[in-house]
């Protein structure tokens, strides 16, 4: 089969080979995949992070086809169409336990510590995936994994609810405009920073941009700014993230694709009673939860590249003229 495999760190050594097709084993599901995301967390497996096994695929967002299913394997079939959750859990430590299966003691993200999605085949345990249902196109059903279940954590974790004010930076990236939809299905006033109208068809009650956007907040709420805020950018927009927090508020927030050190005042913190909520994927329960309740969502698709221009598509997330998702098409 094809795929996209590296040796070496680094984006000019990620290049189209042809390797095995993986086997199946009793429990497992060989998935033909049909569309991937490209996210930060792609950029990062090919340049930084240290992954296994070497020669090794990256890919950590996955919609395709059952190709092939285990002996055991009794929840999907030949031909349907799923999503893989991408995280590697064993299910019984206190982490698995709590319902927190991405935070497994023992286990990781796939693609970080197993081969990812991009490629034309990919073996998954069964517990890992999930049918979609028939109104999903292609491009909605391989932003679930990643994008969507990311931002809809987060905004469980900092309990959203019709009483919020919600200002989400970095609105119109991968979790931002599903962190703008689900935000306004809990009943919240959304304010999306950006400079994307579109994203007012996507849920955003308001569109403001970086120039006087704590004015703007202010303005809009009454001066009582937001209750939530969440940062998806990283550390260019933290001292934004902070003057936009109201009193007893939540800053929620995960990735850093523009870095992650950042200088703290503790003083605007506790002065003001505000928490600060640091998250990362999300549950298989939340995975069903999207996929029954996301009738309506929308994605909004910049650009899908062929397999064989990964290079390409992972230098596209830093194109200043980037307007919403990456896929690849496979």
């Amino acid at each position: 089969m094809k795929a996209l495999v590296f040796e070496r760190s680094g984006i000019d050594n990620l290049k189209l080979d042809d390797v095995q097709i993986p086997e199946v084993g009793s429990h497992d599901v060989r998935i033909k995949v049909k569309m991937t995301g490209v996210n930060p967390i792609d950029y990062f497996v090919v340049n930084a992070l240290p992954v296994k096994p070497l020669p090794h695929i990256p890919g950590a967002e996955v919609y395709g086809e059952v190709d092939a299913v285990g002996d055991h394997v009794k929840g999907v079939k030949t031909g349907d169409r799923v999503i893989v959750y991408n995280r590697i859990f064993d299910g019984i430590c206190d982490m698995c336990l709590s319902s927190m299966e991405m935070l497994c003691r023992n286990g990781g993200i796939m693609s970080v510590i197993t081969n990812g999605g991009y490629a034309e085949y990919v073996t998954v345990p069964e517990k890992n995936v999930f049918k979609v249902p028939d109104y999903m196109s292609e491009e909605l059903a391989s932003s679930i994994p990643v994008a969507a279940l990311t931002a809809y954590h987060a905004l469980k974790t900092a309990e959203v609810k019709a009483t919020d004010t919600v200002v989400v930076f970095g609105a119109s990236g991968n979790t931002g405009q599903f962190a703008v939809q689900f935000a306004k299905r809990m009943g919240a006033t959304v304010i999306a920073v950006s400079k994307k109208g579109w994203l007012k068809d996507f849920g955003a009650d308001y569109v403001i941009g970086y120039d006087n956007m704590k004015e703007e907040v202010s303005r809009i709420t009454n001066g009582k700014m937001a209750s939530v805020v969440v940062n998806s950018v990283g550390s260019s927009v933290w001292d934004s993230s902070l003057q936009t927090l109201g009193l007893n508020s939540r800053l929620v927030f995960f990735g850093g694709i523009t870095g992650a050190s950042v200088n703290l005042d503790l003083s605007r913190i506790y002065s003001s009673h505000a928490k600060l909520i640091g998250t990362t994927g999300g549950n298989r329960l939340e995975i069903t939860e999207i996929l029954n309740k996301c009738e309506d969502c929308k994605v909004k698709v910049w650009k899908v590249y062929p397999l064989e221009q990964g290079q390409e598509a992972l230098k596209a997330l830093f194109d200043p003229s980037r307007d919403g998702r990456i896929l690849l098409k496979i």
